[in-house]
Parts: structure tokens; C-alpha cells; sequence
């Protein structure tokens, strides 16, 4: 289907550009939300007439959105949530709720405007806010079981569901946990108390010279002497 556009569509074009788009895009998005035009005579007849007029609205628009970006962007907002024990949501966290955050600011948006995907676990998610199409914000979505654990949680700390911090692994116990602080360890005692088995030590190989003496103190006395007195 062949449209005009009546104000700055991403990724698709800029005001007045005529384009072709898939029809059920253009009638249920782009024409009910007068985004856009059929590309007829008439509508091309009109949009050429009201030009400068809709250009003046668009940039009031601009104008307005880029005074909410100066408050809304990089804000923090917290979302309380029950989840299971491994921190999935019951539930999930969704552009109809950023819809709602925002109503909570004075701050009028429909979900359209809403890039999020939807969040199903604990932590601090992201949330992309099309204010103008030239305009865009990112607040950030701190979910969380309580308001103490959203404090925390915004301070950087990572929590199980539970409201505790994941216990270390294995070979990473950390110092603290293992001596209580103005504890003295005594070492000497520690040691007594470890039991050392020394390896066996294996005996030096003897030298040749050696080896020659031993043989000859092995070897029986001669019987000739004996024959000749007889």
C-alpha cells in the first residue's frame, strides 16, 4: 500500500515521504494513529496545502518532548513484586506498566511508545520511551519484593528472592566469614595440634670402592696350602 508520511516513521521515513508499506501495518497502525495517509491525489492535494501547518505542530511536539526528556531520562523507577524463590516473577513487568509509572508523573504515553521487553525476574531492567520520533528517553525499572531490597538492590547489591545474598562458592570463602573480627588465632597452638608424618629419606646407593671391598670380604680362604702338605 502506498502512504504518505505525516511525521517521522524509524526506520521507514521522514515527514512527506511517500512509501509503500504492508496494508494490515498501514490500517491498523499508521492510519488510525494519523501517522500517515493514503497516498491518493486528494490526500497528496491536501497534505501539499496543510504542510507548513503540520510541520509547525510537529516541532511543538519536538518541543515538549524534549523538555519531559530533561526530567524523565536516566530516572529510576521501583516496581514491587512477588516472586518464587529463585526470583521469577509471578508475573510479569510490562509496557502497560511503564504506561502507568509515567501516568504517575503527569506524563501522558500509550504502549506504542513503550520499547521494552517484558520482564520476568528481579533486578533493574531497561525501558526505551519514544517521547517524539525524534526524541527518545531510557529510565530504568528497579523490581523488587521490597522497598528495602530496591534501596539496596539501586546501590548495586544482587539478592536471591529471599532477601539474601548468594552464598559464596566453595573455594571463595571469604575472610571475614571464616575468624570473627578481634579474634587472635594462636598459631603455635595451631600447629601443635597438626601432625606431620615425615616422608621416608632412601638410603645413598654405595660407591664402586666400596662395592670391591665387600666382595672380597665375602670370598672363602684358599684350600692349596692344605694339598701341598699333604
Amino acid at each position: 500500500m502506498q502512504i504518505v508520511l505525516l511525521e517521522r516513521i524509524p526506520k521507514l521515513g521522514q515527514m512527506g515521504d511517500v512509501v509503500s508499506v504492508k496494508p494490515g501495518y498501514a490500517r491498523n497502525f499508521l492510519l488510525p494513529q494519523n501517522k500517515a495517509l493514503r497516498a491518493t491525489k486528494a490526500n497528496m492535494e491536501r497534505f501539499e496545502k496543510d504542510r507548513a501547518e503540520i510541520e509547525a505542530r510537529d516541532l511543538d511536539r519536538k518541543t515538549e518532548a524534549e523538555a519531559v526528556h530533561k526530567k524523565l531520562d536516566g530516572m529510576q523507577f521501583t516496581i514491587l513484586r512477588q516472586s518464587s524463590s529463585t526470583g521469577q516473577l509471578y508475573g510479569s513487568v510490562t509496557s502497560r506498566d511503564v504506561v502507568q509509572l509515567l501516568a504517575d508523573e503527569n506524563i501522558r504515553a500509550v504502549r506504542g511508545q513503550i520499547n521494552i521487553e517484558s520482564v520476568k525476574i528481579l533486578g533493574i531492567h531497561k525501558a526505551v520511551i519514544a517521547l517524539h520520533p525524534e526524541v527518545l528517553c531510557t529510565i530504568s525499572l528497579n523490581v523488587a519484593r521490597t522497598d528495602e531490597e530496591a534501596t539496596r538492590q539501586a546501590k548495586g547489591e544482587v539478592f536471591t528472592a529471599d532477601g539474601q545474598q548468594p552464598a559464596p562458592q566453595n573455594d571463595e570463602i571469604v575472610a571475614e566469614e571464616v575468624f570473627e573480627e578481634g579474634h587472635e588465632v594462636d598459631l603455635e597452638a595451631a600447629n601443635a595440634e597438626i601432625e606431620v608424618t615425615p616422608e621416608p629419606v632412601p638410603a645413598p646407593a654405595p660407591k664402586e670402592e666400596e662395592m670391591e671391598i665387600e666382595a672380597e670380604a665375602e670370598t672363602p680362604p684358599s684350600n692349596d696350602g692344605e694339598e701341598d702338605d699333604a
